[in-house]
């Protein structure tokens, strides 16, 4: 008997409500003190293909899924078997085959499925979805509609769950209600009765003592917080004071967006959805500039159309926008809702020319929480455009987090011009000499120049930022090279001196940022074996190290965080360091192991890649590093990880 260790999943077509189904389960666990995590895969059309929800529950931290289900719950054949018309091409083969060994498969009855013979070692509990719909129905009078609700099947399904694990029906009942308020609250009550009556069914028609998994509340309940990445990643906004943000849709990034239009009336926050990506990036820009914490949010054939903007921003030292760039699989459409790391080249030189920005990414929602934060500081402390660098895999995941905190939780607003703050010019001499001899304002050298100057070469490279309706502070804008005081410039010094300016931010925010946002050495530093990787494989890989320390053997992580700047020396000494390094990612060509090769001059030549649109599971990553401890395969090898069997 298995208690409070289940890995559960909801297969059916898109459009039947497994994505439902799944979150109710999910907040019912959470809720009795278990802890959750979950994931959905789905197509990017609308309705009809198959589509899938994990959930795994379990008493501990969890931060994967794995490949093996304890219970399969199947809306339809294809979730079983596959479609017969991909046999050519498959696209998948069901999931029969995930199900582990004392596993058990509740599935409608009316879908014509036979249990295969040589799955003896599952049991199959076929439960007559639209009968127990109708019975339902009857109760209130429309039991010859059964056909027209078909969509309470993921209730029945969810019902049937209940009674095979033996879990308290009444917590997913009140989670049920709680989703169904005012004039909805009849079809709340019809929910209910649909999910008692499965599960009742289950109960009554198969032996559930002998099936071995347990889902039982937990005696001592902790307050935790449930939520989806996109929605942490909207709540640090909000929490850095985010006035303006702008987007046009697009997966998997619109759902930030939405969630902050939502709240946007009791946040005192203007959410504008643009004609386009380039209007979006602009109009961010342009709020940026008048002194509020502006923000916009796009995955990437959306953010290919905002490069201009970007280096507006950097020439024009706005401070900001922050933007938050969704990875998805590329490249043009592309997988629209699929997982990959394939941008990281991208954001690092997204416009032409040299410029600066910050582009850090984030390895789990705690991450999203704290770097989303510290992206607004920053764009305003070194007036730049930031990039927080999510993916699919984080905006979608459901997971259980303790709670919310920043360790680095100060505002920063940098140096604004208050009024007082004056430049001396005639101190800097032939320094700021144009070509013509004179200096910014028709001043000759020598003669006393007292007025603000919003580019005025610092030591930082940052100078105080105007903020319009400020007394004294105007000045000139553009996007071409431009003198201190903004005029358009193409002298050979000035050109120097304001490239030295802005691009010599980038050493200050090295300095600035503080070294466990830039990366981390997880697990002991004399391991046998290194992972190098980034973003939202972390959670993953330190699955997969407490399962191999369980072996006894000694793996360490380095996550990579901050990538531009990106802290070179640092991870140098621990690369040369190591005793065997292996590059995980998922994206075709390794682009993080490329930047480190750019940056340091070490070569990881052993990596382990994944770019079929699904993240890595914890059994894939245990897989191949206990391959390398074998010795197989031999360094300088690439392995390639895929779900298609």
């Amino acid at each position: 008997m298995q208690k409070n260790r289940l890995s559960w999943m909801i297969g059916g077509p898109q459009g039947s409500g497994i994505n439902a189904s799944a979150e109710v389960f999910a907040k019912a666990c959470s809720r009795a003190g278990l802890r959750v995590y979950a994931n959905i895969e789905y197509h990017s059309n609308i309705m009809g293909k198959h589509s899938f929800y994990r959930v795994r529950v379990s008493d501990e931290d969890l931060r994967s899924y794995q490949e093996k289900i304890d219970i399969l719950v199947a809306l339809d054949l294809e979730t079983l078997v596959g479609d017969a018309d991909h046999r050519r091409w498959p696209t998948h083969y069901g999931h029969l085959h995930e199900i582990d060994r004392g596993g058990g498969v509740i599935y409608d009855s009316e879908i014509g499925f036979e249990p295969p013979a040589d799955r003896s070692d599952i049991r199959f509990f076929p439960v007559p979805f639209i009968e127990v719909i109708r019975t339902a129905l009857e109760e209130v009078g429309k039991g010859d509609q059964a056909r027209r609700y078909e969509i309470l099947k993921n209730t029945v399904a969810l019902g049937a769950t209940l009674a095979l694990c033996e879990y308290p029906f009444d917590i997913v009942a009140d989670v049920i209600l709680s989703q169904f308020k005012g004039k909805r609250s009849e079809i709340g009550q019809l929910n209910v009765r649909a999910a008692k009556l499965a599960f009742d069914y289950v109960r009554d028609h198969f032996d559930c003592a002998a099936f071995p998994y347990r889902l039982q509340p937990n005696p001592e309940r902790k307050p935790r917080i449930l939520a989806k990445g996109y929605e942490i990643i909207a709540l640090a906004k909000l929490r850095a004071g985010c006035a303006f943000q702008t987007y046009y849709p697009i997966s998997p990034a619109t759902d930030e967006s939405v969630f902050l239009e939502r709240h946007q009336r009791e946040q005192s926050l203007l959410v504008v959805q643009c004609e386009d990506e380039i209007s979006s990036i602009n109009m961010a820009v342009g709020a940026a500039h008048m002194g509020v914490r502006s923000a916009t949010a796009t995955s990437g054939p959306g953010f290919a159309l905002m490069v201009e903007g970007i280096g507006f921003a950097a020439m024009t030292e706005a401070p900001g926008p922050v933007i938050t760039m969704y990875q998805r699989g590329g490249p043009s459409t592309g997988l629209p809702t699929r997982q990959e790391q394939g941008d990281l080249r991208f954001v690092l030189h997204p416009a032409q020319g040299d410029f600066p920005h910050v582009v850090i990414a984030p390895g789990d929602l705690r991450e999203c929480y704290q770097d989303v934060f510290s992206a607004f500081n920053w764009a305003e402390q070194f007036q730049l455009p930031v990039i927080v660098l999510p993916d699919k895999k984080l905006a979608a995941i459901y997971t259980t987090i303790d709670r919310l905190e920043l360790t680095y939780d100060k505002v920063e607003r940098g140096k604004i011009f208050t009024g007082s703050e004056w430049t001396p010019y005639a101190a800097k001499g032939n320094d700021l000499v144009e070509q013509d001899g004179h200096l910014p304002g028709g001043k000759k050298p020598g003669e006393g120049v007292n007025e603000y100057l919003r580019y005025a070469l610092s030591d930082d490279g940052v100078s105080p930022r105007s903020r319009p309706g400020t007394p004294g502070g105007r000045f000139w804008s553009t996007t071409d090279e431009h003198d201190p005081d903004g005029h358009i410039t193409e002298g050979v010094e000035m050109r120097t001196a304001m490239m030295r300016k802005r691009m010599g931010k980038l050493d200050l925010i090295s300095r600035t940022v503080p070294k466990d946002q830039q990366y981390e050495l997880h697990g002991p530093a004399d391991a046998d074996l290194t992972v190098v990787a980034w973003g939202s494989t972390k959670g993953t890989i330190l699955d997969a190290m407490l399962a191999l320390a369980e072996d006894g053997k000694k793996v360490s992580f380095l996550q990579c965080r901050l990538m531009r700047p990106f802290p070179a020396e640092d991870v140098e000494r621990i690369l040369r360091s190591a005793k065997r390094l292996v590059l995980v990612e998922e994206n075709y060509s390794g682009q993080l192991g490329a930047v480190i090769a750019e940056e340091t001059g070490v070569r990881i030549e052993d990596r382990v890649l994944k770019y079929d649109g699904r993240p890595f599971s914890e059994d894939e990553i245990v897989a191949a590093l206990r391959e390398r401890f074998a010795g197989r395969p031999e360094p300088h090898t690439e392995a390639v990880m895929t779900h298609v069997r």
